[in-house]
C-alpha cells in the first residue's frame, strides 16, 4: 500500500488549486473522528487545520462566520466571553474537533435535547466543489432563506460534496448555571414512558440522556438557567419524577459524555438517530453482544460502542431500517444500516462532483 500524501492549504485560492491538481481527495479536519476520513490507494489528505479563524461576530446579531479548520474549542471560549454558546452541543470539542468536521459529520451531543441539531443553527456555508469552483449557500443573517439550502445539505455529507472553507451559525445565549438529575428507573419501559413524558411536559431541559448501569437504566436529565431559580426547578422536577437525586459532579458528567470517555479504546464507535418506539427492539441485540450505549436526545439517537462483526449491526439496523455513521474503528465505509437519503445524495454529487475527486455516497 502507497504512502498516504497529505496538503494543508491555508486559504481559499489553494484549496481551488488543490481540488483542481489532484484525482482524488480525502477530506480530513482536526482527524477527531478518523473512520470518516480513511484514505485508499491513490488518494490525498485534503486537511484544513490552517484554514482557521474566526471571520465575523457580532454578539448582538448572535451570530459568527468561522473558516472550517477552526477548533471548537476557540469558537466556544470566544463566545463564552459574551455569555454565548452552540446550544446543539458539539462533541470531541476538548480532542479538538473543528466547525468543517462538525458540520461534515452532522454531529450534536447530548444537549440538542432542547434546541435542536447542528443543521437547525447552520445558516451559510461557502465550499468548493468537486470541479474547484467556489460556491456559497445560506448567508451571514438569521432572517435569510432565500434560495435552495445547500448548508443542510452538508450537515452530515462528510466531505463527498466538496470542501467547506467557511460556514455561519447563530448563536444563542448560554445558561449561567447547569444542575442534573439522576433518576433510576424499575425496567426499561418505564425508563421509556418517563422520557415520553418529559418530552410532553413544560420543563425546559437541557438533555435527557438514557444510561445502562449494571443492567439497569439510568436517566440523566439536565437543566439550566439563572442560579436564584434552578434550585426550585430541580426540586420542581425530582417531585414530578417521584425520584431520583440531584448529582453532585454534573459538570464533569456531561464532560465525559462529550468526549466519549465511557467508550473503550478497541470499540468501533457509532452513531444512530432512532425512535423510542425503535429502541426496546435495538437494546436486546446491543445487550446480547455486549455492546455499550448511550441514548440521548430524548431517544432521539444513540451512541453504540460496538465490539464485535460490523456486519452483524449493519444487518440489524438495515432490518430496522435504521442508519448508522462510523466515527471511530477500522471500516473501510462510514455507513451502516439503512440509508433512506442516499439517492438524494448521489444526485446532488454528481452536480458538485461529476468526476467524483471525493470519496461516493
Amino acid at each position: 500500500m502507497s504512502a498516504t500524501t497529505t496538503i494543508a492549504p491555508a486559504n481559499l485560492e489553494e484549496v481551488q488549486t488543490a481540488i483542481c491538481a489532484h484525482e482524488r481527495l480525502v477530506v480530513r479536519g482536526g482527524g477527531t473522528k478518523p473512520a470518516l476520513s480513511t484514505t485508499d490507494d491513490g488518494a490525498t489528505v485534503l486537511a484544513t487545520h490552517r484554514l482557521t479563524g474566526i471571520v465575523e461576530y457580532t454578539p448582538g446579531e448572535f451570530v459568527f462566520t468561522a473558516r472550517a479548520g477552526t477548533p471548537l474549542q476557540e469558537i466556544a471560549a470566544t463566545l463564552a466571553e459574551h455569555g454565548q454558546y452552540l446550544p446543539f452541543d458539539p462533541p470531541l470539542v476538548a480532542a479538538g474537533a473543528t466547525l468543517g468536521g462538525t458540520i461534515a459529520a452532522g454531529l450534536s451531543g447530548s444537549g440538542r435535547q432542547r434546541y435542536g441539531g447542528v443543521r437547525d443553527f447552520l445558516i451559510g456555508v461557502r465550499f468548493v466543489d468537486g470541479q474547484g469552483r467556489l460556491v456559497r449557500g445560506g448567508g451571514k443573517v438569521v432572517k435569510n432563506a432565500a434560495g435552495f439550502d445547500l448548508p443542510r445539505l452538508f450537515v452530515g455529507s462528510i466531505g463527498r460534496l466538496g470542501v467547506v472553507v467557511e460556514a455561519s451559525f447563530k448563536v444563542f445565549p448560554q445558561p449561567s448555571q447547569y444542575a442534573t438529575v439522576r433518576a433510576p428507573q424499575l425496567t426499561l419501559d418505564d425508563a421509556l414512558a418517563t422520557i415520553a413524558r418529559l418530552n410532553r411536559s413544560t420543563f425546559d431541559l437541557e438533555a435527557v440522556d438514557l444510561l445502562i448501569e449494571d443492567g439497569a437504566p439510568v436517566l440523566y436529565i439536565r437543566q439550566g438557567g439563572l442560579a436564584t431559580t434552578l434550585a426550585a426547578r430541580q426540586q420542581s422536577l425530582l417531585t414530578w419524577l417521584g425520584g431520583g437525586a440531584p448529582l453532585a459532579d454534573e459538570a464533569a458528567f456531561w464532560a465525559d459524555a462529550n468526549a466519549f470517555a465511557w467508550v473503550p479504546a478497541d470499540c468501533t464507535l457509532v452513531k444512530t438517530p432512532l425512535t423510542l418506539h425503535t429502541i426496546p427492539v435495538l437494546e436486546q441485540v446491543l445487550h446480547a453482544h455486549g455492546a455499550q450505549r448511550r441514548y440521548f436526545g430524548g431517544g432521539a439517537a444513540v451512541w453504540i460502542a460496538w465490539t464485535g462483526e460490523l456486519d452483524t449491526l449493519d444487518a440489524f439496523l438495515t432490518t430496522l431500517q435504521l442508519s448508522g455513521l462510523i466515527l471511530r474503528g477500522a471500516a473501510p465505509w462510514p455507513f451502516i444500516g439503512a440509508r433512506p437519503g442516499a439517492t438524494l445524495a448521489a444526485r446532488v454529487k454528481r452536480v458538485l462532483d461529476p468526476t467524483n475527486r471525493f470519496p461516493t455516497l
